[in-house]
Parts: structure tokens; C-alpha cells; sequence
């Protein structure tokens, strides 16, 4: 089931109840990270729509997945640093499923150059997609989660590990980092969480583009755990941010990367 993101609508936030299963909403959801916890949730019960951007068939094909192993699912396409879409996405939620308790923003944009040599028009579509849109997502999560919900953000074990060329993509994560802490205060009496997380190197297509053998070989060296991360060891930090078991960890930057420091 498919649906373009047209009339914005924000639910008044209430709680979830066993008439109205937990429902969430994974941004960036037809691949990758957030195809896996699109994925993930749906096997831990929640209703799941999946956003897209552009590429409808991919959204599809997550949602028959999720649907073909007995859950429920639908795919919205939206952009997440437009305001009415995102609004729109979250209102078709709330309309087909009842309301919105875990909110996932894996939609993210990847641009890799020297500073020197930034191409400024690429770090304006960087940071409108990475900081812009996690904003108007973390908006909109906080005018809708129920309580006992959750927002999980996504940034980048890059921040730390500083490597050469991800400058404008490490100042963007920085940026979803800095948003973590004062969004969960802000959600202060509302029973819900706001928490961030770092995978480092994540064996996706965004990640591998561009690399050759030998680069990879060498980033899957470097954990302790000598491998690169999948995107189902993603999905399962999710999944626990995203439940009543992990509901204690709260306004946190969770790094994700098997052991990089």
C-alpha cells in the first residue's frame, strides 16, 4: 500500500492502548539502516510506515515484506525538510494506524569531499536534507509521539573518528547530536525519549559507494570485533531504544560500532 503525503494533520498525543498496537514511523525506511528497522519493528509488533523520498519501489518492496511475514505496513512518500510533507506522513500515520509512539529518522544524505574543495552547492543540499530535515522530523515528533514513545535520530561514529574528507557530513551529524539532549528536555512530562544513533562502518550501499576492496578491508579491520557492522546490528540498537525496555536510556548519543574509539 502506497500513499503520496498531501494534508498535514497533528494528532493530540495520547497513549497507546491494546486496541491501538504501537505504531512507527521510519523515515528513510526503503533501505539500508532504516529498511532494517522498518523491518525489525514490524517483527516486534508495531505497525510501520515506511518514508521515502523518491524511490517508490524500494518502499514497496519493504512494505511487502513486512506484510508478507504477517504485519502491518504501508509506504508515504515524503521529504523530510518539507514541513507539510512530514506533517502529511505523520497524519496518514495517525489516520490508518491510530497515532504515532516511535518516531525513526534514518532518511540522511552522504557528501564526501576535502574542505578545501567543497562544492558549496552539494554542503547547502547536505545539510537541508541531515540538519533541516531532522529538525522538522524531531518537530513533528514532539508535537505527536504518545506517551511511553520514542524518538530515535541517527548520526555518525565519523563525528568522533574525524576522518579526512567527511567534514560537511560530520558538522551535519554534529548538528543531530547537539539537537539530542535538549529535545529529550524539552519532552520533559510527556513520557518520551528522545536518543541518537552512531553506527560506525555499516555494510550499506550509501556506505560502500565509492570504496574499493582495500578501504573496506581496512574500516572492517578496525573494530575489535574485525568486521563491518550490518544493518540488522543497527536495527536491533533501535528496536531497544524504541521499546519499554530501553525507555530509562534517555537524551543519549549511542555509538553503535563494535569497538572504535
Amino acid at each position: 500500500m502506497s500513499t503520496e503525503a498531501t494534508t498535514p494533520s497533528t494528532p493530540t498525543p495520547s497513549s497507546a492502548t491494546a486496541s491501538t498496537p504501537r505504531v512507527a514511523v521510519v523515515t528513510g525506511g526503503s533501505r539500508g539502516i532504516g529498511r532494517a528497522a522498518a523491518l525489525r519493528l514490524a517483527a516486534d509488533g508495531h505497525a510501520v510506515v515506511v518514508g521515502y523520498a523518491g524511490n517508490r519501489d524500494l518502499a514497496e518492496a519493504a512494505v511487502a515484506d513486512i506484510t508478507a511475514a504477517g504485519g502491518r505496513a504501508l509506504a508515504v512518500r515524503a521529504d523530510v525538510a518539507d514541513e507539510q510533507q512530514v506533517a502529511a506522513l505523520f497524519g496518514t500515520a495517525a489516520e490508518e494506524f491510530g497515532g504515532v509512539d516511535v518516531v525513526v529518522h534514518a532518511a540522511g544524505r552522504m557528501y564526501l569531499a576535502p574542505i578545501a574543495e567543497l562544492d558549496l552547492t552539494e554542503l547547502d543540499a547536505l545539510h537541508h536534507t541531515n540538519v533541516r530535515g531532522t529538525f522538522v522530523v524531531a518537530r513533528q515528533a514532539a508535537r505527536t509521539l504518545r506517551r511511553g514513545g520514542a524518538f530515535v535520530g541517527f548520526s555518525s561514529s565519523v563525528v568522533g573518528l574525524a576522518f579526512p574528507s567527511y567534514g560537511a557530513y560530520s558538522a551535519s551529524k554534529g548538528a543531530v547530536e547537539a539537537l539530542t539532549l535538549v529535545l529529550a528536555r524539552e519532552l520533559r512530562g510527556r513520557d518520551v525519549t528522545a536518543n541518537t544513533v552512531a553506527p560506525g562502518p555499516t555494510a550499506t550501499d550509501l556506505f560502500l559507494d565509492g570504496k574499493d576492496e582495500a578501504a573496506v578491508a581496512a574500516l572492517a579491520a578496525q573494530p575489535p570485533l574485525e568486521r563491518l557492522g550490518t544493518p540488522e546490528d543497527i536495527a536491533g540498537v533501535v528496536a531497544f531504544l524504541a521499546s519499554p525496555a530501553g525507555h530509562w536510556i534517555n537524551g543519549q548519543v549511542v555509538r553503535a560500532n563494535g569497538g572504535i574509539v
